[in-house]
């Protein structure tokens, strides 16, 4: 494992959000779901696509606050511009679960 200092990790903007819109992607490689995330006013809101279909449905996604890297560069997938990086913890199964605060916080505040 490589070893970071303090200034690589206070670089990543890893802040708290809320999924606001969930939508099919059809075209992906991979199942995944097309997100729409609400980063909070100085953010704002934030298209991602995420392959976490295995264990999360639309309809319990909507609401659910989820930690994502918001200063990574937009890139294309498919149809989809992805303006930031939803994290989680791929199992042995492949199957990502994401990672997500334990109580409710204020969209936009960042891991410390």
């Amino acid at each position: 494992m490589e070893e970071i200092g303090w200034d690589d990790f206070s670089r990543v903007e890893l802040r708290v959000g809320t999924i606001v819109e969930v939508d099919d992607f059809p075209e992906a490689r991979k199942p995944a779901w097309k997100l729409l995330v609400d980063f909070g006013p100085e953010i704002g809101l934030k298209k991602s696509s995420a392959q976490i279909t295995h264990l999360y449905g639309k309809d319990e996604l909507v609401g659910k606050q989820v930690l994502g890297v918001v200063n990574f560069p937009a890139k294309q997938i498919g149809p989809v511009r992805s303006e930031c990086l939803i994290t989680g913890f791929i199992r042995d199964d492949g199957a990502v679960v994401l990672a997500v605060p334990d109580e409710p916080v204020a969209n936009g505040l960042r891991l410390a």
